[in-house]
């Protein structure tokens, strides 16, 4: 999968809602006119959350100089997509779709008495005046209910783009036309088609209200996200306790949060102790118990305890709003399998023209039926023929899906990765902090001389924020030994630490250290070390002034889920492989704990890149999972980069799928979740191209032949309505998804 290229410096990426789009066409032709601005580098229209995401130079461009664009174009620009949704616009324009919606269906309902009464037993035929009176009632309806799509239409034209309104004007206003011609006396009376015309807009207008609704609902995940998040927070200023919005609350305010209340912002708990539900964020149901050091998000309700917090992530940079930030950002982006969609459309309404004028001709001048009769065919070929049901096909599908991804703690950052991950062949673990816990203990002291083994290790790795070298002095701390400042600090990646305690040269590290430095391991500590690695402990050799003064045996827990996620992804054939800086028999051991079959051991953090990359080589499809900085570059490296949520933000920022739960089975439900969604695209597809390939040669007259039955442009409307609304409605299905592994959970 192709990565995105990172914005150049001074470029600023926005999101803009954009108002009136009703087909894959308007959404092209928004895309074409913002790509050809000036300092306009990159734009993704979705149709499906009626918003651009945009890349630009604001030295070259301006956000009024785009909203100029879109309104150029025929369209509504409705503003920045900030931190909530703006509903009015969407409600307003809904209301005026509804309004439009009764009027033209309650004039067509009368018309079609007027047109088809006397079948009926209603004595229409002696009304006088049939033609004045249904012209009467039928020029308000098509000015008042049509009116946006002509305009629509004209303005489309005007920059030489063909798109559904032109089609849609083009059947109603012909239908429309060729009426007032026939009342006129310039066509004969068969050519009254006012009740065509009106139902037309009726079945139109039906079909865009149902789909504006439906388009509604695939952003309800978003929206119950935005809904969590508190309006208001309670803060501790000069010593009292202020109610203040939740805008008002700054890095470093102390909060107070008391039981049954949402956490405002995310924090760190000074005082207190209580458990909290953070479902709504991590998607795990069980309260976590919060005592004071322990991190909080906002969103997550405090249950039985008072809390008093500092907040140290506000507004925009909350978990909370950055999981928004993502999906909405997945969601305007366009995976490969929507440029099938995009092909599909571009060709579309050409072809369709051509089998429209083709019906026509071969109707009237090699069959020999009367105008009429071809004119009726040219204009339902034209109304049937709608690419909103391609357009919809992939935005909607993937924005539920992603929807449902954040809802179980899956954030998605860009849908190429929702197409590539079920593609994966191969997923490489890193070891410490992924499949392990990332929190090591000593276990084993080994001391070959007198020295204080534990207070030379713990003095040199005191600098080291590595979990091991953490566990090293958390260790020596509670032995109660004094650790003395290192006069020396000097890293070696992947190695060690070479320091100077006391006047002493001291390594603390791997073999490889030893060994690079020229210092002898002797046999019995070989089998010291053997020990210790066969029983699954990473064991750091500690020597003092070029002689080894001892071992210490370090040993990470794996994660409770993580046996469970290494069998299920072998049982869907996946290669499962650990990555680590281990030595090989600690890295065996450990892979035989979690069945892991393939082993990188004694792996430098550089290095996991370039091993990634050889599988690439070679035609593996690589997923790559990780949490540290020193994983970044293979995140990026990878086919797909899969970040735990709870690791380094730099690891969070390389990886394309982000685990906010510390589940590795979380993988295995994002691999389930992308079959599932590129299934209902596909699904989409076919079914639209079906709908299309049925009824075109239909509403082209092939019924005739066979059944003596001409498809009736209004009957056309109708299906052309329903075609939209069935691709959005399966889509929409997804919202009752469960990965199985979920599912095995509960």
């Amino acid at each position: 999968m192709e990565k995105d290229a990172p914005k150049a410096t001074g470029e600023e990426e926005i999101e803009v809602r954009i108002g009136g789009m009703t087909c894959a066409m308007c959404a092209k032709a928004i895309e074409s006119a913002l790509k050809d601005v000036e300092g306009v580098h990159e734009v993704n229209v979705n149709l499906a959350t009626d918003s651009s995401r945009l890349i630009f130079d604001p030295k070259k461009a301006s956000i009024e100089k785009i909203k100029q664009t879109i309104e150029a174009t025929g369209y509504k620009f409705e503003g920045l997509a900030e931190e909530t949704l703006t509903e009015d616009s969407a409600i307003e324009y809904l209301i005026q779709l509804r309004r439009r919606l009764v009027v033209a269906s309650a004039a067509g309902i009368i018309l079609m008495i007027l047109a088809f009464g006397d079948y009926a037993g209603i004595p229409v035929r002696d009304i006088p005046d049939m033609p004045l009176i249904m012209f009467i009632i039928s020029t308000p309806v098509v000015y008042y209910s049509g009116k946006e799509i002509f305009l629509a239409a004209i303005n489309s034209l005007k920059l030489r783009i063909l798109n559904m309104d032109v089609m849609y004007s083009m059947g109603v206003g012909s239908a429309y036309l060729a009426s007032v011609a026939s009342t006129t006396g310039l066509l004969p009376m068969e050519y009254l088609f006012y009740e065509t015309a009106v139902m037309l807009l009726a079945f139109l207008l039906l079909g865009r209200t149902l789909e504006t609704i439906a388009r509604g609902r695939t952003s309800e995940a978003i929206k119950k996200l935005m809904g969590l998040q508190a309006k208001n927070a309670i803060v501790v200023r000069n010593g009292e306790e202020v109610k203040v919005p939740i805008a008002d609350v700054d890095v470093g305010d102390i909060l107070i949060v008391r039981p049954g209340e949402k956490i405002p912002v995310d924090g760190v708990v000074v005082e207190g102790e209580s458990y909290v539900d953070e479902s709504m964020v991590t998607g795990e149901p069980v309260p976590v118990l919060k005592t004071a050091g322990s991190n909080v998000f906002g969103a997550t309700v405090n249950e039985n305890g008072v809390l008093k917090i500092k907040a140290f992530k506000v507004g925009k940079d909350t978990l909370l709003s950055q999981i928004i930030k993502l999906v909405k950002e997945a969601q305007a982006t366009k995976p490969p399998i929507q440029r099938i969609a995009d092909t599909i459309v571009s060709y579309f309404i050409p072809v369709v023209l051509s089998i429209a004028i083709a019906s026509f001709i071969y109707w009237r001048f090699i069959a020999g039926q009367p105008y009429v009769f071809a004119f009726t065919a040219l204009v339902a070929v034209i109304v049937i023929a709608c690419p909103c049901a391609f357009g919809l096909a992939t935005p909607t599908a993937l924005t539920v899906g992603m929807g449902k991804g954040a809802e179980f703690g899956i954030l998605i950052k860009k849908s190429e990765a929702l197409e590539e991950v079920r593609r994966v062949n191969t997923i490489i673990f890193d070891k410490t902090g992924t499949l392990t816990k990332g929190k090591p203990e000593v276990t084993d002291v080994i001391s070959f001389d007198e020295k204080n083994v534990l207070m030379y290790a713990a003095s040199s790795e005191m600098r080291s924020e590595h979990p091991i070298a953490s566990a090293i002095v958390r260790k020596a701390e509670e032995e109660g030994i004094d650790i003395p400042e290192p006069q020396k600090f000097e890293t070696k990646a992947g190695m060690g630490v070479i320091t100077t305690v006391n006047g002493d040269e001291v390594l603390t590290g791997n073999k490889i250290l030893l060994t690079e430095s020229g210092i002898m391991i002797e046999e019995n500590v070989e089998r010291t070390l053997a020990s210790l690695e066969n029983k699954g402990r990473t064991a750091i050799l500690i020597a003092v002034n070029g002689k080894i003064a001892g071992v210490l045996g370090i040993a990470d827990k794996l994660k409770e889920t993580a046996r469970d996620a290494v069998d299920q992804l072998k049982e869907m054939d996946k290669k499962v492989i650990m990555i680590t800086g281990d030595n090989r028999r600690t890295a065996e051991a450990i892979a035989r704990e979690l069945g892991i079959d393939e082993v990188m051991a004694e792996i430098l953090p550089q290095d996991k890149a370039k091993e990634v990359k050889k599988l690439q080589d070679i035609g593996e499809v690589v997923a790559f999972v990780g949490d540290g900085i020193n994983d970044a570059p293979a995140l990026a490296q990878a086919d797909v980069g899969i970040a735990i949520g709870s690791g380094t933000d730099v690891a969070i920022e390389s990886g394309e799928i982000v685990l906010v739960r510390d589940d590795l089975t979380d993988v295995v439900a994002a691999i389930q979740l992308s079959e599932k969604t590129l299934s209902k695209i596909k699904q989409n597809l076919f079914w639209a191209l079906v709908y299309n390939s049925i009824l075109i040669p239909a509403a082209a007259g092939l019924l005739y032949p066979l059944l003596g039955v001409l498809f009736r442009p209004e009957w056309a409307g109708a299906a052309m309505a329903m075609s939209s609304v069935s691709v959005v409605t399966n889509s929409l299905l997804l919202k009752r998804y469960i990965p199985p592994v979920k599912r095995r959970g509960n």
